[in-house]
Parts: structure tokens; C-alpha cells; sequence
């Protein structure tokens, strides 16, 4: 395991709270994805503590919590922004113009592709592909889907999370 990959410190009382969680699934390893969806909505990365606590609390190796956490793309050892804006890679949006997308997304958020903001708001990620290429390009921002994007329209879409007016 490569400690170094996420090595910052989570608060005790989301260690708690994940705790908590995990201690209802001990000794049922096929609940690992349950307890991983439900401890996401507590932190938004999976620090080294956060996937001892789940080992120690569902009688798992750590290792496998490790893993699994490294295994999906929508879950990360990293911390990330408030808002996962989620921008699909697959060739039908680059065709359809995820470049200028991205391109319009990092010029108004002021940070590259794979990075957050320095106030902890916004990470920007590309993903495989979020399933609705006949409505690309498309990004997510959290769970809400954004579809035949232009870059006005992302930047519109963008601004409504900077000024919090969206509901989550």
C-alpha cells in the first residue's frame, strides 16, 4: 500500500462517523461497496486512517479496502473540491467538443485538469465515460448530469455553483 498517496489526517470525528458505519457490515466483506458509498458522503477522499477504520471495524484487510478504493474512478485517495465536476473522455464528446469544454472549465476555475481549487470548491476530473454519448459533450458536477454543452453554456452552469445556486 502506498501510504504516501494519501497520507493527510481525517478528522476524528469522521472516523468516528465512518466507524459507525462500518461496524454494522463485520465480517460481510461483499458490503465493502455499501460502506465505501455511504463513508463518501462523510469525506471526500479516503485517507489511509479512513481505510484502516473500515478494515478494522468489517474484519477485512486493509489492503482490500485500499484496492477496492483505487479500483474506481469515482472514489479517491486525494482530497477533493465540494463540487466533482466529472468531464467524459470517451471519443463521441471529444468529437463533439469536450476540448473547448475543458478548456473553457479550466480557464474559469483557474487549475488544470486532475487539480482542485485553493478554496477546496472544485476538482476537475475527466472519467471514461459517463453513458449518454448521444447527448455529448456532457459533464457531471456531483450527481447532476449536464448534457450538449457548449462552452457558454458550462461556464453559465458553473457560476450558478460558484454563487451556490444550486441545490444539492
Amino acid at each position: 500500500m502506498k501510504e504516501e498517496t494519501y497520507s493527510y489526517k481525517t478528522p476524528s470525528a469522521q472516523l468516528v462517523k465512518i466507524a459507525e458505519i462500518a461496524s454494522q457490515y463485520k465480517g460481510r466483506p461483499e458490503m465493502l461497496m455499501k460502506v465505501i458509498i455511504r463513508s463518501q458522503k462523510i469525506v471526500t477522499a479516503f485517507s489511509a486512517s479512513v481505510a484502516a477504520v473500515i478494515a478494522r471495524e468489517m474484519d477485512i484487510p486493509q489492503t482490500q479496502v485500499y484496492s477496492f478504493i483505487t479500483f474506481y474512478a469515482m472514489l479517491s485517495v486525494k482530497p477533493r473540491g465540494k463540487y466533482i465536476i466529472r468531464m467524459c473522455k470517451s471519443a463521441p464528446c471529444h468529437v463533439r467538443g469536450a476540448k473547448e469544454i475543458v478548456d473553457a472549465l479550466e480557464d474559469l476555475l483557474q487549475i488544470k485538469v486532475g487539480e482542485t481549487t485553493e478554496d477546496k470548491r472544485f476538482t476537475l476530473e475527466y472519467c471514461p465515460c459517463l453513458g449518454i454519448c448521444e447527448q455529448s459533450p456532457a459533464i457531471m458536477i456531483n450527481d447532476k448530469t449536464y448534457v450538449n454543452l457548449t462552452p457558454e453554456s458550462v461556464r453559465d452552469i458553473v457560476k450558478r455553483y460558484i454563487r451556490e445556486e444550486v441545490e444539492e
